[in-house]
């Protein structure tokens, strides 16, 4: 499978696919195609599969894009102005994600929920008890509000985050919620309570717009009754 992510701001990734090719995304994820494609609508795995995909944000039904002859193209737009991030991953290769990073991915690639363990950092990690784990093999592709940073974290050097602000990261990489520090910290810092310590090894990618920042920016200029 060929693929060109175009755009800067509100990007869209376009995919070629030859005969026999074929890619899958959630309901209603699909802006344009071309070509001999054609769709297949189900709950890929199962009913408490596709319950577990909502859960973790996104559609109960996916939706397969078959090229059945020659060559065909198949578009997909971002949701929110940010970032397509490409994955070609390996047999075993996983990555954890917010809830609705999921784009696109080939057939191979599987979507599940994924559980955080700890009572805090599901309570206070600003994406709650339910991520998404993305497992190849296969080319996958995310979406991302905001622009995008990435670290690769060593063994026991640790990254404290606003938690927001936490794409996705490598299941290697320990997740856990820290307090702040200081009454003053606390009451005036407008950083809340708790910062999301990340820790080593492993790689993890940090947004620069968290989707609820963005929504919360927006409610202000949204007229309401009084």
């Amino acid at each position: 499978m060929q693929y060109k992510i175009h755009g800067t701001v509100m990007q869209i990734l376009e995919t070629h696919l030859m005969m026999g090719e074929s890619i899958y995304t959630e309901s209603g994820g699909m802006a344009w195609m071309k070509g001999d494609i054609e769709m297949k609508t189900n709950t890929r795995g199962g009913l408490m599969a596709g319950i577990g995909r909502a859960l973790a944000g996104e559609s109960l039904f996916m939706t397969s894009y078959n090229c059945n002859s020659g060559q065909g193209m198949v578009a997909f737009t971002m949701e929110v102005p940010g970032t397509i991030l490409d994955f070609q991953l390996m047999p075993g290769q996983s990555l954890i994600c917010q809830r609705d990073a999921f784009m696109c991915a080939e057939e191979t690639v599987e979507i599940e929920l994924h559980f955080r363990k700890k009572l805090g950092a599901g309570l206070f990690g600003g994406e709650g008890f339910i991520l998404q784990k993305i497992s190849g093999p296969g080319k996958a592709f995310l979406e991302i509000p905001g622009e995008m940073q990435s670290y690769d974290l060593k063994p026991q050097e640790t990254l404290l985050v606003d938690p927001g602000h936490i794409a996705l990261f490598e299941p290697t990489v320990n997740f856990e919620i820290e307090s702040v520090k200081g009454i003053k910290n606390v009451l005036f810092s407008g950083e809340g309570l708790f910062l999301a310590k990340l820790t080593g090894p492993g790689k993890v990618w940090l947004q620069s717009m968290p989707f609820a920042n963005l929504a919360a920016k927006l409610a202000k200029y949204i007229p309401t009754k009084n």
